[in-house]
């Protein structure tokens, strides 16, 4: 199957149409002309390698014990049995969170980058999702923005490793997972990875596509929030990650995320005439809640879905 990524470039007066067009279609897209400087990124790819390739014994210094989820695991994803083949950061937004107790660990050239990095893709995310409001028609051009830029915003940052795997044909054909079939929760991801392939979307179940890697550009994932929020006519994209049998992939992804109180609901001003919510409205906590305790694959949002639905 043929697949052409929706590519737009952001300096163009068309982009947000465009945008809106593949949040509607796909669910994923990737931007060029976004403004983020090519070292900055380099700066934190530089860093990221350097600690992942620490010994085991270092990089679990890292790790944040239970029962925060954050800092350093391997191969264990959350804490409903999934596993793949990666190691991680993950991280808050804000680095001077006591749940980053383990930050001495990495130095202030490595914090330092995140920092400069994690700011950068926040920009770029709420300049996307503004694009998304001027698109869509909505008068409030910062109804998805403001809640990234809420000082209460609850976005997560994540540096995954996947280290080569010589031994890959005789584990599982080519199909070695890296991290499973799983979609955002949050309202948008941004991610940017280095040269090496892996990435999959699924556009029908059970059908995967390969994503080219581009290193000088972004990823857009519309995520399980922002579907709600556009009561289905966005679309959060299912995607995984395989495993290279000779190359490390590096992937930086910022996870947009509002507070914790926030009520996610279909917007009014998206509502046409009699049509009907597709969802129950819930908090951000609520629905974080039952990812946490949900496994990868799993179709969170039916649990959220409306009577309407339901029957």
């Amino acid at each position: 199957m043929v697949f052409y990524i929706p590519e737009i470039d952001l300096s163009k007066p068309e982009s947000k149409y465009l945008i809106v067009k593949a949040c509607e279609e796909f669910g994923f897209f990737k931007v060029i002309s976004h403004g983020i400087p090519m070292e900055l990124i380099s700066k934190l790819e530089s860093e990221a390698n350097d600690f992942f390739s620490l010994s085991l014994f270092d990089k679990q210094k890292a790790a944040g014990g239970l029962p925060t989820p954050f800092g350093y695991g391997n191969k264990n994803i959350g804490q409903c049995g999934d596993s793949g083949w990666v190691e991680y950061l993950l991280l808050t937004t804000k680095l001077d969170s006591d749940s980053h107790n383990f930050l001495s660990v990495f130095g202030e050239e490595f914090r330092g980058a995140l920092n400069d990095y994690m700011s950068q893709v926040k920009r770029l995310g709420c300049e996307i999702m503004e694009l998304m409001a001027e698109g869509l028609g909505i008068e409030q051009k910062n109804v998805f923005s403001k809640l990234l830029m809420d000082e209460q915003s609850d976005s997560v940052f994540r540096l995954n490793h996947y280290p080569p795997c010589p031994d890959h044909n005789e584990v599982d054909d080519d199909n070695l997972i890296g991290f499973g079939e799983h979609t955002d929760p949050q309202i948008i991801s941004v991610l940017r990875s280095n040269n090496t392939s892996g990435l999959q979307i699924s556009l029908t179940e059970g059908t995967w596509i390969s994503i080219p890697p581009d290193h000088t550009s972004f990823f857009i994932n519309v995520g399980d929030s922002l579907q709600v929020m556009t009561n289905g006519r966005f679309k959060s994209v299912k995607h995984r990650v395989l495993s290279n049998r000779l190359k490390p992939r590096l992937s930086m992804i910022y996870f947009g995320g509002p507070p914790l109180n926030e009520k996610i609901a279909p917007l009014p001003s998206l509502m046409d005439g009699e049509q009907k919510s597709l969802y129950k409205e819930f908090t951000w906590f609520e629905y974080k809640k039952s990812a946490f305790n949900s496994r990868l694959a799993d179709h969170r949002l039916v649990l959220f879905q409306s009577s309407i639905v339901a029957s």
